[in-house]
C-alpha cells in the first residue's frame, strides 16, 4: 500500500508565482495547445528560458506536452489548473494599466474569454441565463437566474452545481447545435464555474466545451490570437438573442 501525505501546496503555489510561468499558463488558459516558441512570446523571454519554465511546469503535474511531428506542443495538464489560475486571478490585485491596448484588453477579458475550453465572462454568464430561461437547464435549489449561493467557492469550478437538464434541453440545445446524445466520454457532463469577474455561474465540464465548439464553429464567436478574450460576431450577437432572448 502507498501511504501519500498532504497535498504540496507550496510546491504549485512556487510554479504559479514566477510571472514568466504565469504568463505561460494564462496563454494556456483556453484549453489551447500552443508551442514553446509562441509561449515564449507571451511570456517575454527567450526560447532557452521558456524551455526551462516548461520542465518545471511539466515536472509539477501543470502542464502536459504532445509531440506533432517535429515538434512539440503544451496545454494545462487538465481543467483544474485553468479553475485555479482563475481563482488566483480573481483574488490577485490588478496589474497598473499603462496604456489603452492594455486597457482594452483587461476589458475584453471581462466582457468575453474562455475558461479552459468554455465560455466565461459577460458572454458565459448570460449564455447560462439564456439556457435557464428557455428551461434547457432548470436550477434543482430552487433559485431563479446564475447567482451563486453563499456556499460556493469564489472564481472556482463547483464540486455539485445546481443544475440539471430541463424539458427543452434536446430542443435548445439542438438548436445551439449540441448534440446531448453524443457518446459520452469519461468527463462529467454539467459543471459549473463561479465566474471571477461576474461572481455568478457560467457552464463548464463536457456541455460547456460543446456549446463553445458551436459558437465557434457557426462563426458566432471568434478567438482573438494569442488572446484568451472572443469576440461576439454580429452573426452571434443576433443567433443567440433570438435563440436564448
Amino acid at each position: 500500500m502507498e501511504f501519500t501525505g498532504d497535498a504540496d501546496v507550496a510546491r504549485a503555489a512556487a510554479l504559479l508565482a514566477e510571472p514568466a510561468r504565469a504568463k505561460v499558463l494564462m496563454a494556456l488558459a483556453d484549453g489551447r495547445a500552443l508551442p514553446a516558441s509562441l509561449l515564449a512570446t507571451e511570456a517575454g523571454v527567450s526560447p532557452q528560458t521558456v524551455s526551462s519554465h516548461l520542465h518545471k511546469l511539466l515536472d509539477g503535474g501543470l502542464l502536459e506536452m504532445e509531440r506533432s511531428g517535429r515538434h512539440r506542443y503544451y496545454r494545462l495538464a487538465g481543467p483544474e489548473v485553468a479553475a485555479a489560475v482563475e481563482a488566483v486571478a480573481r483574488i490577485a490585485k490588478p496589474q497598473p494599466i499603462n496604456s489603452l491596448r492594455q486597457s482594452t484588453r483587461a476589458a475584453a477579458l471581462r466582457e468575453a474569454r474562455t475558461c479552459y475550453d468554455h465560455l466565461a465572462g459577460r458572454l458565459g454568464v448570460a449564455l447560462l441565463e439564456g439556457l435557464v430561461r428557455r428551461e434547457a437547464l432548470v436550477r434543482t435549489d430552487g433559485r431563479t437566474g446564475t447567482d451563486r449561493r453563499p456556499e460556493d467557492p469564489l472564481a472556482q469550478q463547483l464540486p455539485d452545481g445546481p443544475y440539471a437538464l430541463g424539458p427543452a434541453a434536446a430542443e435548445v440545445f439542438g438548436e445551439l447545435g449540441v448534440d446531448l446524445s453524443e457518446k459520452a466520454s469519461g468527463r462529467r457532463l454539467l459543471r459549473f464555474c463561479v465566474d471571477w469577474s461576474e461572481q455568478r455561474h457560467h457552464l463548464a465540464g463536457r456541455l460547456g466545451a460543446m456549446v463553445a465548439n458551436a459558437t465557434l464553429e457557426k462563426d458566432w464567436v471568434r478567438r482573438r490570437p494569442r488572446q484568451r478574450a472572443v469576440d461576439l460576431t454580429d452573426a452571434g450577437r443576433h443567433a443567440l438573442r433570438d435563440l436564448l432572448g
